[in-house]
């Protein structure tokens, strides 16, 4: 089924009801929408084919949701591009994926034209989303057939690339239509009266989650502001019915802070999914008691789309920290293992490499066999995250296999330290990561952003990992820092901190 008919339903069933706001004011409504998407497949298939790419860079903005649809009714293939990202990297992105045609905002074209001439990269077509030329697009009637191929290519998810030249995820018809059903079926019993908001990008996972609220015939709601203003957030759930948000970790902190600092709280919020990063339990705990159990968690990834693991609102309603500091249970349609080195199945309690397959689960990588025939083995996404189950089958993240810490043979996991130092009141954010060392191999170093005005050394530091964890796990070095570079997906950038390191005197 092509995801277009998601949008030819609602619009059969909920024809007057507003489909598209930006802020409180109405965009189009679900029959308007509809034939705007309609219009800009018969516009797009006047000069390209079924199968082509079509990439979309820009800010938030209320034009997404008719592209993607507008994409989907042609039979083509839609290829978000982060906004955030350098004009460079996104010449690559264009480059690797062949796309046709970029709709790109006039705030980012100029850059994008002037790293197309001077990489000397092959041009396609551009079309500014917020100029005449974009509404030129809406001329002709269409007339054609929907392309209902579940297997042929809908959406191309390039990776965040935090580690090296981003990978084009190749996600079909398919495996978007079962991470929709499958988010409807665990996470949130949507219906018309609710409103998914979009103050995060929607080129990668607010984005994902547009198909599961259209096919309810809640509304989009665009913030004006076209990004995160937890201001503006907060005052968009008061105007809008059965609010809810996809947000990394980070953003709920600063929503969390904002709303301490104002006393003033998000009214209609209703469902808040968070996901992206490891969300610490001693934030979560916090959040909960100024949001209260409005919270979903979702574990995935580019290639398995929002969908591997969950933690229901449910599991947020005591105070397990063992349940909190979870990704939760394999969601429904997808097979979910922790497995050795040798991909043999380890027992609960032991910590290994997690692996998923299902239908929600990617064909391959855009152009690249070589990682492919990594990632997919025997029908198994193989994630490159460290987990473990336990008795009761909530699965826990350790780390990504990368950023496992091996010090004098014996495996330390970050985010058990990471969740440790969080615990003292002046720690604001950790990060921590292994150092080589000639004699351990490696050791562990905590960079630490401490509280506004809050005056902690090392000692103070080291007092308190001794008292809740393991010596040998304790940080050997603690290097206190301004901020943490952030990725445009809120992801710390352990890469970047490593750099920064001095040479250890040895």
């Amino acid at each position: 089924m092509n995801l277009y008919s998601l949008l030819d339903q609602a619009a059969t069933r909920f024809p007057e009801r507003g489909a598209v706001f930006s802020g409180e004011l109405q965009v189009s409504s679900f029959a308007e929408l509809r034939s705007r998407a309609l219009k800009i497949a018969a516009a797009l298939r006047r000069d390209f084919a079924p199968g082509d790419r079509i990439a979309i860079m820009s800010e938030n903005r209320p034009e997404y949701i008719e592209l993607l649809f507008g994409i989907w009714a042609a039979g083509m293939v839609a290829t978000p591009v982060n906004a955030k990202l350098h004009a460079r990297e996104a010449v690559q992105i264009l480059e690797d994926s062949g796309a046709v045609v970029l709709f790109v905002s006039s705030k980012l074209a100029g850059e994008v034209t002037q790293a197309i001439a001077t990489s000397g990269a092959r041009d396609c077509r551009r079309i500014l989303i917020d100029r005449p030329d974009y509404l030129a697009l809406f001329q002709d009637e269409w007339r054609g057939s929907i392309v209902a191929s579940p297997d042929a290519l809908a959406w191309l998810f390039f990776t965040s690339g935090t580690t090296g030249r981003s990978k084009g995820a190749m996600l079909s018809h398919r495996n978007l239509m079962a991470m929709t059903v499958t988010h409807l079926a665990d996470m949130d019993p949507i219906d018309e009266n609710c409103s998914l908001l979009h103050p995060a990008p929607m080129s990668h996972g607010s984005g994902l989650y547009i198909p599961a609220y259209i096919a309810r015939g809640a509304r989009q709601v665009v913030p004006v502001s076209k990004g995160f203003d937890p201001t503006e957030f907060i005052e968009l759930c008061g105007i809008h019915p059965g609010c809810e948000v996809f947000f990394a970790p980070t953003m709920v902190q600063r929503l969390r802070l904002e709303a301490e600092r104002t006393g003033r709280r998000p009214a209609n919020l209703r469902t808040l999914i968070y996901g992206g990063g490891p969300m610490y339990v001693e934030e979560l705990r916090k959040s909960l008691v100024t949001f209260g159990q409005v919270f979903v968690q979702i574990y995935g990834q580019g290639e398995s789309p929002m969908t591997i693991t969950g933690l229901r609102r449910a599991d947020h309603s005591g105070d397990d920290a063992a349940i909190l500091g979870s990704v939760g249970f394999p969601r429904t349609g997808v097979a979910v293992a922790v497995v050795s080195q040798d991909g043999e199945p380890l027992a609960s309690g032991e910590v290994g490499e997690i692996i998923c397959r299902g239908d929600v689960v990617m064909s391959g990588y855009w152009n690249n066999p070589k990682a492919t025939t990594e990632a997919l083995k025997d029908g198994w996404l193989y994630t490159g995250d460290m987990g473990s189950f336990d008795d009761r089958g909530y699965l826990t993240l350790r780390d990504r296999s990368k950023d496992l810490v091996i010090s004098g043979g014996t495996n330390i996991y970050p985010r058990e330290v990471e969740e440790v130092l969080l615990k003292h009141p002046d720690v604001a954010e950790v990060c921590v990561t292994g150092q080589r060392h000639a004699e351990w191999g490696e050791i562990v170093v905590a960079f630490v952003v401490r509280r506004p005005g809050a005056i902690i050394d090392d000692k103070e530091l080291d007092r308190h990992c001794t008292e809740q964890i393991a010596r040998f796990k304790r940080p050997k070095r603690y290097v206190f820092v301004e901020e943490l570079p952030k990725n445009n997906y809120g992801k710390v950038l352990k890469r970047e901190l490593r750099e920064q390191l001095p040479p250890l005197e040895q």
